[in-house]
């Protein structure tokens, strides 16, 4: 085409095992241990692996429904899409900005500990300065942009070998765990159950911060353009992808009760995973951790990117946002204006974070703001699918449970997650999940009036596509991956 404005993202550029590592890399799950454990630690006590086990149940029912939507809709915006053709344009635009928020503030609560990790390997006292870890942090970042902006080839290719040796490094310690003693206090079965939360309001937060631990594998419905075969890919890698990491997450949050006391957890709050495994290998052990966290770190920043540009691209595309946003580079195939936009507003982030107080104030403020927005933008997609499919879950019992009854189960809980954490959080924590909701609205109602046809749109709905044997969608570039690997819907689960 003549002008950039107009071009694609470049089709059929991931397979199948590209998805699944982009799927385990967004969750992140070395980098989210070391800096979540301590905030999951200091809200729920010993139950955290309750928090994590309970919150894995309707996590896995909102990857159900992106899997199933997928499938009858590809499109970069992913949630963005659905829910504006399902249950309203203005809740669909909602639930992409809530991605976007969340994604750019992501940006600050993932670069900073990358800065931090990187100087502990030079010197202790170093980790603890929040300026110069800013700037680590901040080149750490400006590398991932470079790599994002390179397209999506290039973007897999660092992908694999960063997850790769991270997830390698994490199996290791899973074994070295499983062999230690002597331990601080034996396994308890009681830690699966309820006994250990605050009542109703303890459970919530630590469902909100669970919600925050498995956040990222949905990156491959933003990817679903330039992933080939996407209808049945990208949801079977989101499933994958939250079975790996919910392994992960529950071996070392035990391993943490085991062999740590509460005094170590709070001492080093933003470095639990580095003192675990000096405990396991003493010498050695915490600076291979301190690696496999860096790699982690940067890992998810690289996707947090796609996931937040390739959104962008889709709502400058439809003229929801500035339609700038939609323009994809000639050579690389990426939505340049989009990444070049979010490095901007990242990097004026990074030195506002300064004030608000140290590394790990910055990291709890994160994860709880974070976690609202999540929580928004994963219950209006669970009710999404039941909504397309209303007119095809009695056709099998495997469809009412996986496209039905299960994503409903799990947006119903998140929603109620979002709900009961307001009372529990802290101000600036509100006012940064809230608030940059709230800033949406700005966008949203400026372009509606503008009449964008993103607020005219078809309805999804899955039993004509079902029907017709065709994914309905308004954009070249997708009907034209699709014309490429034309197929039929992929069966039930």
């Amino acid at each position: 085409m003549s002008s950039s404005r107009h071009r694609g993202l470049q089709t059929n550029v991931l397979g199948t095992f590209d998805t699944v590592v982009m799927a385990v890399a967004g969750s992140a799950p070395a980098y989210t241990l070391a800096a979540t454990t301590a905030v999951l630690a200091g809200a729920v006590g010993l139950a955290g692996p309750a928090a994590l086990l309970y919150g894995a149940i309707p996590m896995l029912g909102i990857a159900l429904a992106f899997s199933y939507l997928s499938r009858i809709d590809v499109n970069a915006g992913a949630s963005y899409s659905w829910v504006g053709r399902t249950l309203h344009p203005f809740l669909g635009f909602m639930s992409g900005w809530a991605l976007v928020i969340s994604a750019t503030i992501f940006m600050v609560a993932g670069s900073l500990p990358a800065g931090s990790m990187t100087l502990s390997l030079f010197g202790e006292g170093l980790a603890d300065n929040t300026g110069l870890a800013t700037v680590v942090g901040a080149a750490w970042f400006l590398t991932m942009l470079a790599a994002v902006l390179g397209g999506a080839r290039l973007t897999v290719r660092a992908q694999l070998v960063m997850s790769g040796v991270e997830v390698f490094i994490l199996g290791v310690f899973v074994v070295g765990a499983l062999l230690h003693s002597p331990n601080v206090r034996p396994f308890d079965w009681s830690w699966l159950g309820f006994s250990h939360f605050d009542g109703v309001h303890g459970f919530a937060s630590g469902a909100l911060i669970a919600a925050f631990y498995y956040w990222g594998w949905d990156v491959t419905s933003n990817l679903s353009e330039e992933t080939r075969n996407s209808r049945r890919t990208t949801g079977l890698a989101s499933l994958i992808g939250v079975c790996t990491v919910f392994l992960l997450f529950e071996v070392f949050t035990i391993a943490v009760n085991v062999i740590l006391s509460s005094r170590q957890i709070h001492h080093n709050d933003a470095n639990v995973l580095a003192v675990l495994g000096e405990e396991i290998w003493p010498g050695w052990g915490g600076r291979l951790l301190i690696v496999a966290v860096m790699l982690s770190t940067v890992a998810t920043l690289e996707t947090t990117l796609i996931q937040v540009t390739r959104s962008l691209f889709a709502m400058g595309r439809d003229r929801t946002m500035p339609g700038a946003l939609g323009r994809v580079h000639r050579t690389w195939n990426t939505p340049w204006v989009a990444v070049a936009v979010v490095g901007a507003v990242a990097l004026a982030m990074f030195v506002a974070a300064n004030s608000l107080g140290s590394i790990s104030d910055i990291l709890a403020r994160a994860v709880s703001a974070i976690g609202l927005q999540i929580a928004v933008y994963y219950g209006l997609t669970g009710l999404a699918v039941v909504v397309a499919y209303r007119k095809t879950l009695l056709q099998s019992p495997a469809r009412l449970l996986f496209a039905g009854v299960w994503p409903l189960l799990g947006a119903l809980f998140m929603l109620w997650v979002f709900v009961e954490s307001l009372g529990q959080l802290d101000s600036v924590s509100i006012t940064i999940g809230v608030g940059g909701l709230a800033v949406g609205l700005v966008p949203m109602l400026w372009y509606w009036k503008q009449g964008s046809e993103y607020y005219r749109p078809a309805q999804l709905d899955a039993a004509r596509a079902i029907e017709m044997d065709y994914v309905p969608d308004g954009h070249a570039t997708a009907v034209a991956q699709q014309s490429r690997t034309h197929e039929g819907l992929p069966t039930d689960f």
